[in-house]
């Protein structure tokens, strides 16, 4: 009996250590879906865009896709972090919720997605965020920025919102942090030295001094409505956690809520 414990319990191990390496070393795959395009090769958008890079050394530019309104006047810029998948061709069409309000949209690739390069780590996502930030500061005053973050990129949203100053902090499908997302799947892990990213929008949203707004379904399957609503402690007077009822993690563009308060907003 002993020994069948014993072996049980080495198997337990076993697969405990197995399961930690794996979450380790795939995390990356598991949880980003970069789509790499070629270097020299054109980007295709229904509305007028323009496209730069920013060199930040010899192995990272930023690529950047820059949505122009119709109109030759600006009333601002949208600086637009987007989700985990694909790349700016996936969200380019939500471009069009701001440029119809006057508002020039930047929207930058991670490095791995897109036609950006260099290391995909949580400290140069702050850093892509930050570059494209300062480039922002030569054409437009911070009360003429909005900081947009949707999913993954609303953790650097709000990291970058936490540091420099803007016009309003736009989250959609926000996180408490990543670790918080797999805790309740892998609670038997110390996530906070497995997790290669972490993305602490808690910690970020104290320190924000913008107003913030934030838009969460209560049937997203990524990012649990509970999840989400851990932030709302964490709101200033004045800030706002508006609630889409059946929403989902990709649908909440549908709203006419969304595009109501979206209005409204860009319109003051």
């Amino acid at each position: 009996m002993k020994r069948k414990i014993i072996r049980w319990a080495k198997l337990i191990i076993i697969i405990y250590c197995l399961i930690g390496c794996a979450l380790y070393y795939l995390q990356d795959k598991l949880f980003l879906h970069p789509v790499v395009v070629a270097a020299d090769s054109s980007w295709h958008f229904a509305q007028p865009f323009t496209e730069n890079n920013i060199v930040l050394d010899a192995a990272t530019r930023f690529n950047l896709v820059q949505f122009t309104p119709a109109d030759s006047s600006r009333k601002g810029l949208v600086i637009y972090f987007h989700g985990n998948s694909s790349n700016i061709s996936r969200y380019a069409p939500f471009a069009g919720w701001f440029t119809r309000n006057g508002y020039e949209v930047w929207m930058p690739d991670y490095p791995g997605y897109g036609k950006s390069t260099g290391e995909l780590s949580e400290n140069m996502l702050y850093e892509e965020a930050l570059q494209v930030y300062r480039s922002a500061r030569a054409r437009y005053q911070p009360s003429q920025i909005i900081i947009y973050g949707k999913s993954l990129g609303t953790g650097i949203a709000s990291q970058l919102a936490s540091i420099r100053d803007c016009r309003r902090l736009i989250l959609e499908t926000p996180f408490y942090s990543a670790t918080s997302l797999v805790r309740p799947y892998l609670f038997m892990y110390p996530l906070g030295s497995l997790m290669h990213f972490k993305l602490p929008t808690y910690s970020y949203l104290p320190k924000v001094t913008a107003p913030i707004t934030i838009f969460q379904g209560t049937s997203d399957g990524v990012v649990p409505y509970r999840n989400a609503s851990r932030l709302k402690p964490l709101l200033k007077p004045g800030d706002e956690f508006i609630t889409l009822e059946g929403g989902t993690h990709n649908n909440l563009g549908s709203y006419p809520l969304l595009q109501a308060k979206l209005d409204s907003v860009l319109k003051q």
